[in-house]
């Protein structure tokens, strides 16, 4: 049975684009607060419903907990539900990453994204849920997909709200996982850039996407009119938005965070000195005229 708080989660969530938030820094690893102030007010105000941040756009598996805290309190200032990205180190424990969602709760977070483990999912989903008390979603992720008997234990946890499925390439996976959450009355929730209009149709009920880490409304223009049932125009901006994702979302596949912050400066985002990603593959700046290139057109 699920919890009232998770439940509670889930309904808030359902019908909402989740931008999966970059984290503007400098060539250091530095983050100024004010031009992350600016760039998550402004994915707020070009249509993200709520913010999902440190998750594997924002990369949080790599930033330090002042770090970490800087961005979960600008996110949650924004005043939108703020989901904050937990776990994901290699070797890290159940408790600490129990401790960082304990923190997200403390600093206003309304529930975690749960980056996958390979031992013992289940207990370690319970560990951070006894700790923190707040809503879950689970992440099947392409790299370390959950087996489905093992996705099923984690949507009957009680603390689980929903999961984000980003299979990538997989869309036999992508549709089982869908059809899973929500048979366990679980919030069906999309990670599918290179699938997301299609991932609509197959059930999924919120997007929480790394798209949405520049060219909001690009995004957001494929949800609405599916939502409304203006199908139409969600077969002309899903076009749109294949456009964008087939040269962001490619190989290598950790270039995506940059080719999204390149965006983001083309848009006024953010400043030019503030788009590094030092845990990212280095790309030609062929690329990014190609990238911006059709950007520009969407």
């Amino acid at each position: 049975m699920i919890d009232p708080a998770s439940a509670a989660l889930r309904d808030r969530l359902r019908g909402t684009l989740i931008a999966a938030s970059a984290t503007p820094m400098d060539a250091a690893g530095t983050v100024d607060a004010a031009v992350l102030d600016r760039y998550l007010r402004g994915l707020v105000a070009d249509g993200a419903d709520a913010l999902a941040v440190l998750a594997h756009t924002g990369r949080g598996p790599y930033l330090a907990e002042p770090t970490r805290d800087l961005v979960t309190r600008c996110a949650v200032a924004t005043g939108v539900p703020v989901v904050v990205g937990v776990g994901g180190r290699p070797g890290e424990r159940a408790g600490e990453v129990a401790a960082q969602a304990a923190r997200a709760a403390a600093l206003g977070a309304v529930g975690v994204l749960v980056f996958p483990v390979d031992s013992d999912p289940v207990g370690h989903h319970d560990a951070i849920w006894r700790a923190a008390a707040l809503p879950m979603l689970a992440f099947d992720l392409y790299v370390r997909p959950y087996p489905a008997p093992v996705l099923a234990a984690l949507l009957a946890h009680p603390g689980v709200a929903g999961v984000k499925v980003a299979r990538l390439h997989d869309a036999i996976a992508c549709q089982g996982a869908l059809t899973a959450a929500r048979r366990a009355d679980r919030l069906a929730v999309t990670g599918e850039d290179r699938m997301f209009g299609a991932s609509l149709m197959w059930g999924a009920e919120a997007a929480l996407v790394g798209l949405a880490a520049a060219a909001v409304p690009t995004t957001a223009a494929v949800l609405r009119a599916f939502t409304d049932q203006r199908y139409a125009d969600f077969v002309a901006a899903s076009a749109r938005l294949d456009r964008l994702a087939e040269v962001t979302f490619t190989e290598p596949m950790e270039g995506y965070v940059r080719r999204m912050l390149w965006i983001a400066v083309d848009e006024g985002r953010i400043p030019a000195g503030h788009a590094a990603d030092p845990y990212g593959p280095a790309l030609p700046d062929s690329e990014r005229e190609r990238v911006l290139s059709v950007a520009g057109r969407r």
